[in-house]
């Protein structure tokens, strides 16, 4: 893919053929909270006798005079999502309903594709994640930002945010196959007239047109994969073991961990076993940070829990259990034992069947809530191989952030219940975190959420009906059962 990028707002050559700009026009350009950056021309290319071709766009979106920023929350499982877009100059709140999940902007770009004649051939709106993949286009403009990579996917996510840093740009990733043949066409994307309203983007900052020409290609395609590695600074477990089991204040900060409700809740193809998935995460304004240390000649470590002030700075420490090593296939790495406790209930909420599973390895897989005080919105342990360490590891760091969750999927071993000789009828899954009480956190009252199944079928065939939770859309949920 060939692109020829346009330089700022007054790089769209659709604009370059317009009657030059009013004062009032170039103010109010001037002045949109963000411009839309495209190129001045793309070629694309087809390889062999596919239908579609992939097609990059190189869109970006730039803010310009100040950090573009959305926060979005859901009060409640039963309440639609608000969002608020939180500017110098006061807090804007959007229409309710504006976004209906967690992962993105919905129906933010409009991409239109034109051939010789004038005719449409493709035409698509697009969900827009403005935390993509970030770069600084002023040179006057902060080092870093600050805003999360990605938007979260969990369906009982309750908060996130999305922003861009003044000065910074953030490509659009949206899908790209098109089915067009080889030829000319004119391309022209737009920021919805709805949004445009809303942010006070005047359409000749939040438009572009340009060519595109898609050819056959004559030589091998190259992709380069991303490269995600982190700087590790919060995986770094203490220099070494403490000499006591306690030292130091943990009366600052704490984590607060809350459990999700279970979900992609499903029989195995065998029919005698429950899957399902599970989240745990902090909703504290702290991190919960774990150390593991091994002792010579053993295969266990001994496990303490760190505490840090406002600023970041550890203040204790105190031990709090034991790690060891995990060697299922689907694992391979260590685990803190007690961080988590998945139950089957029956109707009575008395114990019907515990999961095996009973030891964790720590890490940020799913924000769950950025707008909690004191979320990391760019948690830093996010690879399993480098927080949860490796067979020969003589001390380790996992963490949970604050604002984010650890979710083990239903493919994990021992997550399953086993419902041979269980009857038909009405149970609950429960799932717990820090269920010893060994973690200290800020409340631990709130450690238990429960979903309610009804389970059904023989032997062999049993079948599972989930009701839905609130008004959360999870494939495979229903409307509650009538017994």
């Amino acid at each position: 893919m060939a692109l020829v990028l346009a330089a700022g707002p007054a790089g769209n050559p659709a604009a370059q053929a317009e009657s030059p700009a009013t004062p009032a026009a170039t103010s109010a350009a001037a002045s949109a909270p963000f411009y839309l950056s495209a190129p001045g021309r793309a070629t694309a290319f087809r390889w062999g006798n596919e239908k579609r071709v992939y097609v990059d766009l190189g869109l970006r979106l730039v803010a310009q005079n100040e950090p573009f920023e959305l926060w979005s929350q859901r009060k409640t499982y039963d309440d639609r999502i608000v969002t608020e877009w939180r500017r110098k100059s006061g807090t804007v709140k959007l229409p309710t309903g504006t976004m209906w999940n967690f992962r993105g902007v919905p129906n933010f770009i409009k991409v239109t594709v034109r051939n010789q004649a004038g005719k449409i051939v493709h035409s698509k709106a697009h969900t827009v994640c403005l935390n993509g993949d970030g770069e600084r286009v002023n040179p006057d403009a902060d080092a870093r930002s600050p805003y999360p990579m990605g938007c979260p996917s969990n369906p009982y996510t309750t908060g996130s945010v999305q922003g861009l840093q003044k000065g910074w740009a953030t490509r659009l990733d949206l899908p790209s196959q098109m089915k067009l043949a080889n030829g000319k066409y004119r391309v022209t994307v737009a920021v919805d007239a709805k949004y445009r309203k809303l942010f006070g983007v005047p359409q000749s900052v939040g438009s572009r047109s340009f060519p595109l020409v898609i050819k056959k290609g004559t030589g091998e395609g190259e992709l380069r994969g991303a490269d995600n590695r982190s700087d590790g600074a919060i995986a770094r477990p203490a220099a070494q073991e403490p000499s006591s089991a306690r030292g130091g204040r943990i009366d600052g900060p704490l984590p607060d961990l809350r459990s999700l409700p279970a979900f992609g809740i499903q029989v195995n193809e065998g029919g005698n076993y429950l899957r399902f998935s599970a989240n745990v995460w902090n909703a504290g304004n702290s991190p919960l940070v774990v150390d593991g240390f091994r002792k010579r000649g053993e295969d266990h470590m001994d496990g303490y829990q760190y505490f840090f002030d406002s600023d970041g700075e550890q203040t204790g420490y105190e031990k709090v259990g034991k790690f060891h090593w995990h060697a299922a296939p689907t694992h391979n790495h260590w685990h803190f034992l007690d961080f988590a406790r998945y139950r089957l209930l029956k109707a009575d909420k008395t114990n019907a069947v515990r999961s095996r599973k009973e030891s964790f390895c720590l890490a940020n897989t799913d924000a769950v809530d950025y707008t909690v005080p004191g979320a990391d919105w760019r948690p830093e342990n996010t690879d399993l191989h480098t927080s949860c360490g490796e067979k020969d590891s003589l001390s380790i760091r996992e963490v949970l952030s604050a604002g984010s969750g650890d979710t083990y999927q239903q493919f994990r071993a021992g997550q399953s219940f086993n419902l041979k000789g269980l009857p038909n009828g009405v149970y609950y899954i429960a799932v717990e975190a820090n269920p010893m009480g060994t973690l200290h956190e800020s409340n631990k009252n709130n450690n238990v959420r429960l979903r309610r199944i009804w389970i059904g079928g023989k032997p062999g065939a049993r079948t599972v009906h989930i009701p839905q939770v609130g008004i959360i859309k999870e494939h495979g949920t229903a409307e509650p059962h009538p017994h």
